[in-house]
């Protein structure tokens, strides 16, 4: 049994629906949030929280849909676009573009790869990209690794820059809820397992670079 509550594949899957289905940013994260809480009961916030994101450079928002010690789904973006560095982390990384575009490139090459709604954009463990959104640009994101080393570079700025000390205590207030409801489903679950459908199945991905729609391969 995986040790982690979410699929990637089935992410992906409801990324691919809400762009289908929803016209607007709004409705798309609505249908993501209403969708994953049907899928997976229990590990989802209900709440819709936006809360900035200055990490690497670049600035946006998220709204934090499911966080753990090994794993977080969140919605991020800009209507206005950004730049920055990915950071380095511990944790595979799956970038699903909802709206917009987001640009890519690695260290060690001069191509440019362009992530369009639809596509995801995976980052291994250990892998660090530069990265642009030009204009208005959301994406779905689910990492799984060690989220809490995760979270020095993501407040980082906020302490050497911004010096926005709300918004810190804002992000940590609910990433710190987030993780404790999930502690207390998962107990719940172990306690007394309910009686549902089993999960989809989640199989071993190979991350790697994708830009296109061959998923799978945020």
């Amino acid at each position: 049994m995986s040790k982690y509550v979410f699929s990637p594949e089935v992410l992906h899957g409801v990324a691919k629906e809400a762009i289908a289905s929803r016209p607007t940013t709004e409705g798309k994260v609505e249908l993501i949030r209403s969708r994953l809480m049907e899928i997976y009961p229990g590990h989802v916030r209900p709440e819709n929280d936006w809360v900035f994101n200055i990490a690497g450079g670049s600035m946006g928002h998220m709204t934090i849909l499911h966080a753990s010690i090994n794993e977080y789904v969140i919605v991020f973006g800009t209507p206005i676009g950004t730049e920055g560095y990915s950071g380095r982390f511990a944790a595979d990384d799956y970038f699903m573009i909802l709206e917009g575009e987001q640009w890519a490139y690695d260290e060690e090459t001069q191509k440019k790869e362009i992530f369009r709604p639809g596509d995801m954009h995976i980052m291994p463990r250990g892998v660090a990209r530069g990265y642009r959104m030009p204009d208005h640009c959301y994406a779905l994101e689910y990492a799984r690794g060690l989220v809490p080393a995760m979270l020095p570079f993501g407040l980082a700025d906020s302490f050497t820059s911004t010096m926005d000390m709300r918004n810190v205590a804002k992000t940590i207030k609910i990433y710190a809820r987030a993780t404790l409801s999930e502690w207390a489903t998962q107990l719940k679950e172990r306690i007394s397992p309910p009686a549902m459908a089993p999960r989809p199945a989640q199989p071993e991905i190979a991350p790697r670079h994708t830009n296109g729609s061959t998923r799978l391969s945020t």
